[in-house]
């Protein structure tokens, strides 16, 4: 897909990854950057430096992101492109609480099922449309400190995969974000941690690498080009790949 002359909808688009693509996206030329967001000052300020629209939604609603796709379409017209960016990660394993799973649930699969599921049919209705789904390199590996995170991860890879290969006759394309560490809120605090490895990635780097991806029309999205071997790796011998982590997980958790 070109961008030039699409109308985008960005979610997370207050800072870091989501406020990226919001700018690259405008910069490709875009004929509309939607900026979503539950920070209502962040994403009223990058609204502004796109020459966007901003809207406050809390993607963990179906209600919210139903209303941002149907008030996008009525407003603006048809949605090309939307980038289901917003999540969030919170630490531990099993004994996190039943709040935090759910809370991490929402944010980082639902959102985008919602986003599926009120979208797809308008796009398929119209002969097609582009999702670009945000999971994370954890998808596809494991994450070291973070059950939730490793799972609502995998969780959404394997959604971007279902409707791939289920609405790509329909003329949906999908493609999945898999980044390591990243420059982010997220991030903030804990730059030495096991995801920045291989380096802590700037985000107008991973917007280049979704800009590209789109452009081509490839699925998987790996700013991190490392996170291929490690995949590899994992399906070529799992159980030498999970001693690999154990031993990562020896020495990230001090």
């Amino acid at each position: 897909m070109n961008i030039r002359d699409k109308i985008v909808v960005v979610t997370g688009a207050a800072s870091g990854i989501g406020r990226e693509l919001a700018i690259r996206f405008k910069a490709e030329g875009a004929k509309l950057v939607v900026c979503s967001d539950l920070n209502a000052d962040g994403v009223k300020a990058t609204a502004e430096d796109v020459g966007g629209v901003a809207f406050v939604t809390d993607v963990s609603k179906e209600e919210d992101v139903k209303h941002l796709i149907e008030t996008v379409e009525a407003d603006h017209g048809p949605i090309d492109l939307f980038c289901s960016n917003a999540g969030i990660g919170i630490p531990g394993g099993a004994e996190a609480s039943n709040e935090g799973w759910q809370k991490i649930w929402d944010i980082n699969v639902m959102a985008h099922v919602w986003a599926a599921r009120h979208l797809i049919p308008r796009m398929i209705e119209r002969g097609g449309g582009y999702l670009l789904n945000t999971a994370s390199a954890a998808g596809l590996l494991s994450q070291i400190g973070s059950a939730p995170y490793a799972v609502t991860k995998h969780a959404a890879v394997g959604l971007a995969e279902w409707l791939a290969l289920t609405h790509g006759d329909d003329g949906i394309k999908v493609s999945v974000l898999c980044p390591q560490a990243v420059r982010t809120a997220m991030t903030a605090g804990n730059e030495d941690g096991v995801a920045s490895i291989d380096g802590m990635m700037e985000p107008p780097e991973v917007a280049e690498a979704c800009v590209k991806a789109i452009e081509e029309e490839t699925f998987l999205v790996l700013p991190h080009p490392e996170v291929l071997k490690y995949m590899r790796n994992k399906t070529a011998d799992y159980d030498r790949w999970i001693a690999g982590m154990q031993k990562l997980n020896r020495a990230y958790k001090g």
